[in-house]
């Protein structure tokens, strides 16, 4: 099997010098991008397995590569960026970032969500019928919630969102796409959501007030934890 194939684009000399042997020590075969129009051409060019996407590129924003490369590639991409807002935050992920890390960040937790973010998508790539962690169990097919080998009783509308959570599975799931799932494109109260997830927590979690499974991401959504 041939190493994971790995596009980094940033336009900061001291971090690739930095970050690039730490990758390929790590057994990952890397490709530098220093602008956008560079990674939009490696993209399209080859097949990776992943994409390590800083959003202030000198050429292009980096929300508008992601996009433009979300039109027909399903490649997972993490931004790594010192933008901290969590509207730019908010943004990415909406755009379709499977996650996001702020600048400065510890090498160990980049490699933890590269390798997370790899085994998701290559999870989703055999429509995996089943989620499980945590003691929690979600079977699709069949709609069945298990906490700990018994059954959990859930309102259509609470299966939805779960279900939303579970198929992303590890990824910050935003405000935006749990409204979409529970009430429609048009919905943005995120008070109905946070009723719904406090409902959620009260039948997933051994102690709703300190949630394990269900986690908030301030300002931005909710994470399930992965498999």
């Amino acid at each position: 099997m041939s190493a994971p194939h790995v596009l980094l684009v940033d336009d900061e000399p001291s971090l690739i010098d930095v970050l690039q042997p730490v990758l390929e020590a790590a057994g990952y075969r890397i490709s530098v991008a220093q602008d956008g129009g560079s990674a939009l051409d490696a993209a399209q060019a080859i097949e990776f397995d992943l994409i390590l996407l800083d959003l202030g590129l000198p050429d292009l924003d980096g929300k508008s590569l992601l996009q433009r490369i979300r039109l027909d590639q399903d490649v997972p991409i993490i931004v790594v960026s010192a933008r901290h807002q969590e509207a730019e935050k908010i943004s990415a992920l909406d755009e379709g970032a499977d996650d996001y890390v702020n600048k400065p960040f510890e090498i160990g937790e980049l490699m933890a969500r590269i390798r997370a973010a790899m085994r998701r998508h290559s999870l989703s790539r055999t429509d995996a019928a089943s989620y499980s962690a945590g003691g929690l169990a979600i079977d699709f097919p069949t709609r069945r919630v298990l906490l700990y080998g018994e059954p959990v009783k859930l309102s259509p509308k609470e299966y939805d969102l779960l279900q939303t959570l579970a198929r992303r599975a590890g990824q910050v799931v935003t405000h935006k796409r749990l409204l979409a799932a529970g009430w429609g494109r048009e919905a943005t109260d995120t008070q109905y959501l946070r009723v719904y997830i406090g409902l959620l927590r009260q039948k997933i979690e051994q102690d709703p007030s300190d949630p394990c499974l269900l986690l908030t991401e301030p300002g931005v959504g909710y994470r399930l934890i992965g498999t």
